[in-house]
């Protein structure tokens, strides 16, 4: 036999290396598992590799592509760590991590689609090497330069471009917006984030440790943020004036939320707290990784946040959410009709990319502590 005469079946069961199943021998006898969910299919890359939160904002595009292509092969590529955002995740293939190994191989691949959801030139620059029949998001051009690369991604393009439109005029969501990118139907579908058998057990497991109270309001304090923008984060003194607040109320539960950036700064809230109050705060271990801190987040309730990955990370678990915001635009952020949004009023320099304020972070001190405490006691009271 030579190599024309082979049989290669395109399944995703099959990969060359060694039988999909034992003694079957697809190549003499060809696949008999092929059905709409083995085949490959349409073959689509996602490139969504920057910043935790983006990756499962743009998680809800696999709907679409599902609708639209009912028979594909989804792929993603995203930086190391944030594949542990994509894991159980029933529409997605493989994910690739970046490494050198990982784009090797997907450069061998021939797509159908590949949809850069990143303006970077680093993912960019990867999208123009793809091979892919159609290209849709973002590419560089000769000149180095982040371009779109087709007319769906020019409202993308341009917002990007023009802070007047981004910060001011836009009221569309990042999740609509990159649907129009990637020529996608916008059905406002959800965020995709799943928690597997084990972390549902390690759940149960934490609650019957903490005491858990069916009867009670479970209200989650994301305190940080990545360090990427630290003035995306409350003060301590106003995180505390908050739980001394809301501790009082009969049925509410105050737990702390973080990860390990977050670990000095949740240490210091315990410790300003009132004594009273410390008594009555769950404070979650910050050091145990991404997955586990989405187990101690689903205990919750409702939870305060700022614009973060904690955020995003509420929204996926279906969450109420009291969210603030300062630097960021809080139009792009969808909680599908499951929270609140805090906005400076009359702030002109509000929002911006400052990594540094000039002005004393007005936009922090101006967060509506009130509106928190009144909004949460008003959830808690509907339990």
């Amino acid at each position: 036999m030579n190599i024309s005469e082979l049989n290669i079946p395109k399944c995703k069961n099959f990969n060359g290396y060694k039988p999909c199943f034992s003694y079957e021998n697809c190549l003499e006898n060809g696949c008999r598992h092929e059905n709409d969910q083995t085949k490959m299919g349409v073959k689509i890359l996602i490139i969504s590799l920057d910043a935790l939160g983006n990756v499962l904002d743009n998680t809800p595009i696999l709907h679409a592509i599902k609708r639209k292509f009912p028979v594909s092969t989804i792929y993603w590529i995203t930086m190391p760590g944030a594949d542990k955002i994509l894991l159980y995740n029933p529409y997605i293939y493989k994910v690739f991590t970046w490494t050198d190994e990982q784009r090797m191989i997907l450069r061998q691949i021939e797509f159908d689609y590949v949809m850069n959801a990143d303006k970077s030139d680093y993912a960019c620059a990867f999208a123009n090497e793809v091979n892919a029949k159609k290209k849709l998001g973002f590419l560089l051009n000769n000149d180095g330069k982040i371009i779109p690369a087709n007319e769906g991604a020019i409202y993308s393009y341009i917002l990007g471009n023009d802070d007047q439109k981004k910060f001011r005029e836009n009221t569309r969501s990042g999740v609509d917006i990159i649907h129009e990118v990637f020529e996608l139907e916008y059905k406002r579908d959800p965020y995709v984030f799943n928690l597997s058998e084990e972390e549902k057990e390690f759940i149960k497991n934490y609650k019957r440790e903490i005491n858990y109270d069916e009867t009670k309001t479970y209200v989650g304090f994301n305190t940080g943020c990545s360090n990427l923008f630290p003035n995306k984060k409350m003060t301590i003194e106003q995180h505390v004036k908050l739980i001394n607040s809301l501790a009082v109320e009969k049925n509410l539960k105050i737990v702390l939320l973080g990860g390990k950036e977050d670990t000095e700064r949740n240490d210091k809230i315990m410790e300003t707290l009132n004594e009273e109050t410390r008594a009555k705060v769950i404070p979650t271990p910050t050091t145990l990784g991404l997955r586990r801190g989405a187990c101690f987040m689903d205990i919750c309730d409702i939870v305060i946040t700022g614009d973060s990955f904690g955020m995003h990370m509420a929204i996926g678990l279906k969450k109420y959410i009291i969210a603030w915001f300062g630097l960021s635009c809080a139009a792009e952020i969808e909680l599908y009709g499951r929270g609140e949004k805090l906005v400076p009023v009359g702030l002109e320099c509000s929002p911006c990319w400052k990594k540094v304020c000039p002005y004393n972070l007005e936009c922090i001190q101006m967060i509506d502590l009130e509106k928190i405490i009144r909004l949460t006691k008003e959830f808690g009271e509907k339990k």
